[in-house]
């Protein structure tokens, strides 16, 4: 007989064991058992044994010849196996840790299969406000029961967000100088250099590298992707702007253009409403310069992308999910 005089408690449950003992005690029967575990009787009879043994407890109740043929899986087992109190207690726990293991496999599967799970999509600031509710709107079309959640700020921002494990994949549009860090090209961005309607700059007819050096320019802070692209243009047209302005929002410098305090590169979408109504005014492009901005793709490289992750970023490559963004 074991018992907790001969064996020290053990400090963990060996899983295998105790699914051995849980069908014992449910079915009653090591040979029902066995069945239903695809082994051998005798290989009940010792993991249970075995579990016994590890624990310092009495499992079953061992009365007479018969029951200790049960016990060792002999030909002599009753039909019908009695629980000791100390083996009432650990199948009370088992079908509890059991009926969690069955919850974690339907919970697996249904988010393999999309039907429920979270999503944390990044963003920088334009994208999120004038390229992502469509897809967004189209993801959520497909897979209504997704909780999916957008986390906004600049390009910076979301690389170390990324870095952070706190979003799962980010749409930006500048890069991340992270070895870590995976990007891949998801489409082009206009760009317009724009002025007030009414600034000798609008009205110039020759637009040179002196004009726009002399304009005071309107830019994002450092760490976004529009002032990346703002100064890589610059530098393109050799221009050293007399006077800059740093602003937290495209928004707000396209509002601040359209007041006439100076001049910016921005995105075509973010001004588009302000060239209807004739509250700003493109400027010529110097030369032939090109005014696009790629936007990126961006996921941590030695992070596997989940299956919500991979259908997000299939709805992002489908032409058709875009809808009104590209309108």
């Amino acid at each position: 007989m074991v018992g907790p005089e001969t064996f020290p408690p053990a400090s963990r449950l060996n899983l295998h064991l105790l699914r051995v003992f849980f069908a014992v005690a449910e079915r009653r029967s090591f040979s029902r058992a066995a069945e239903s575990l695809f082994i051998s009787q005798p290989a009940v009879s010792k993991a249970v044994r075995e579990l016994e043994h590890q624990l310092g407890l009495t499992l079953f109740e061992r009365a007479g010849a018969g029951r200790r043929a049960a016990a060792g899986g002999g030909a002599g087992a009753p039909r019908d196996m009695r629980l000791s109190e100390s083996g009432q207690a650990l199948f009370e726990h088992a079908r509890g840790i059991f009926a969690l293991e069955r919850v974690a496999i339907e919970d697996m599967r249904a988010r393999i299969a999309l039907e429920r799970g979270r999503l944390v999509v990044g963003a920088s600031t334009t994208v999120a406000a004038y390229w992502l509710p469509a897809y967004v709107a189209a993801f959520l079309r497909r897979f209504p029961a997704i909780d999916l959640q957008l986390r906004v700020g600049n390009t910076h921002t979301m690389g170390q967000a990324l870095i952070d494990c706190d979003i799962d994949l980010a749409l930006v549009e500048g890069t991340v100088p992270d070895a870590r860090i995976r990007a891949a090209h998801w489409r082009d961005d206009p760009l317009h250099i724009v002025a007030h309607p009414d600034a000798a700059v609008a009205r110039a007819e020759k637009l040179d590298a002196a004009l726009l050096e002399a304009q005071t320019w309107l830019q994002r802070e450092a760490g976004s992707g529009t002032r990346e692209v703002a100064e890589r243009t610059m530098t393109m047209l050799g221009i050293e702007p007399a006077r800059t302005i740093e602003m937290g929002s495209n928004e707000s410098i396209a509002h601040a253009v359209a007041a006439g305090i100076g001049v910016a590169i921005l995105p075509a979408r973010v001004v588009r409403d302000l060239l209807r109504l004739g509250a700003v005014a493109t400027l010529r492009r110097p030369g032939k310069l090109p005014l696009v901005r790629p936007l990126f793709l961006l996921h941590l490289g030695e992070r596997a992308p989940s299956p919500l992750a991979r259908a997000f970023r299939a709805v992002l490559e489908d032409p058709a999910a875009a809808g009104a963004s590209d309108k």
